[in-house]
């Protein structure tokens, strides 16, 4: 019997090619440890199949022959591919473990956290950055005071939701929700409460490296961080690395940056997803660690008051092809239409500040739309809830085609306290 083949990375982001002529799949890193993608054409899918430490040469290249009508799979061209795939870090191997600790003690060692996608997601240029925010902000201002005019007098505005999708494709509800904000909150902390796309379940990644971006330099708050992590060491992961790669705090920065006009202090934290909760049925809070956190974060709030506004960096369903359903969809139409119902059902629960509600409609099927800002959302009502009433008001809410067959919404809201 032949040595087991290695496996393949169960962390790459694997989604359908989106070229027509050349089917197959595309693999990329998301945490960043390779900067290669690569397209798998269709006949060597199977190939991919047995990259899972339990299959053998000979057995994928028995699979392949069969697939290929008989035709012989030599096993020179199983190594080829396996070594290509070993070469960019996409397999568990000495390779992949050996690039993976070289990025972990390059982000470890920095002194900032730099703008991982300046240049890709927004301009690079710091000039070009402020006219396209300018012009944008422009255009929203034209439009009149928004969707639900101006803030009620009775309410203190305690927190913004924006979303964390590509600017390209949220303009409306970036603008709407930031357009709340301007250069008089500029002596508050920011909380930057963002998705943890790729970070450990029931875990909270902080950092205490400032944030680079085109439009400056934002300082952590470093007690802040520090006391978040004395008083809840079971669920906080201290320099996470899922910081160097995560684009949902990065985004917020952004825009506060240009909002604010002047240098901004944030406290970011990553909230990784609630699977323990979504399986078992219980509330987040009955975890542990989850629990620790959420009264370290209502005691850090206590204490520190008026001097912190909240932000969280959220996307809601994500529905298609690339999210692992069997039918492609386009944004506001046939299957999405009744998704904007269900996100409406969502969204008037969390405006209400009705965690449990919320908690209830999201757990069937271990969350059936995909909320990938459930986690962040949770937290912000379970930590601020035991100190004040929160409403909630939706500014804006959007479907977008992030490709043919796929489709991300999104909102913004604004929170209130009883003033």
């Amino acid at each position: 019997m032949g040595e087991h083949l290695p496996r393949l990375r169960s962390t790459l982001d694997v989604v359908p090619s989106p070229f027509p002529e050349q089917p197959g799949v595309v693999l990329r890193d998301p945490f960043g440890y390779s900067q290669d993608i690569l397209l798998i054409p269709q006949p060597l899918l199977l190939t991919l199949a047995c990259l899972d430490g339990q299959h053998t040469e000979l057995d994928a290249q028995v699979l392949l022959t069969r697939q290929g009508g008989g035709e012989l799979v030599f096993g020179d061209d199983i190594r080829r591919f396996v070594s290509l795939l070993d070469a960019k870090g996409f397999l568990e191997t000495d390779v992949f473990f050996e690039l993976r600790d070289r990025r972990h003690a390059e982000f470890g060692m920095a002194s900032v956290r730099g703008a991982a996608h300046a240049g890709s997601a927004y301009p690079e240029s710091s000039q070009e950055l402020r006219d396209r925010l300018d012009a944008r902000f422009r255009e929203a201002e034209a439009s009149g005071p928004g969707e639900q005019g101006e803030i009620p007098d009775d309410r203190s505005l305690l927190a913004l939701a924006a979303p964390h999708v590509s600017p390209e494709g949220g303009w409306d509800s970036y603008t709407a929700a930031f357009r709340r904000i301007d250069p008089s909150l500029a002596d508050r902390t920011f909380v930057i409460l963002g998705t943890s796309h790729y970070g450990e379940p029931e875990k909270f990644g902080l950092t205490r490296k400032a944030f680079s971006t085109p439009l400056g330099t934002a300082e952590t708050d470093q007690e802040m961080v520090g006391a978040l992590a004395r008083a809840a060491p079971r669920s906080v992961v201290v320099e996470d690395y899922c910081h160097a790669v995560e684009h949902s705090i990065e985004f917020q920065v952004v825009f506060l940056q240009h909002r604010v006009a002047a240098p901004v202090r944030i406290l970011p934290i990553l909230c990784g997803p609630f699977a323990d909760s979504l399986e078992s049925g219980n509330p987040p809070e009955s975890h542990p660690g989850v629990g620790e956190f959420f009264e370290a974060l209502t005691e850090l709030a206590d204490r520190h008051g008026e001097r912190l506004f909240w932000l969280l960096g959220v996307d809601l369903s994500h529905i298609g092809t690339r999210y692992g359903d069997r039918i492609g969809v386009q944004a506001g139409q046939g299957p999405m239409s009744e998704i904007t119902v269900r996100d409406a059902e969502r969204l008037e629960t969390l405006c209400a500040g009705d965690r449990g509600r919320l908690f209830d409609l999201v757990r069937p099927g271990g969350d059936e739309l995909k909320w990938c800002g459930f986690s962040p959302l949770y937290t912000f009502l379970a930590s601020l809830s035991p100190l004040t009433e929160i409403r909630g008001r939706v500014l804006k809410y959007q479907q977008w085609n992030i490709d043919p067959a796929s489709v991300v919404s999104f909102a913004a809201l604004e929170f209130f306290e009883r003033a």
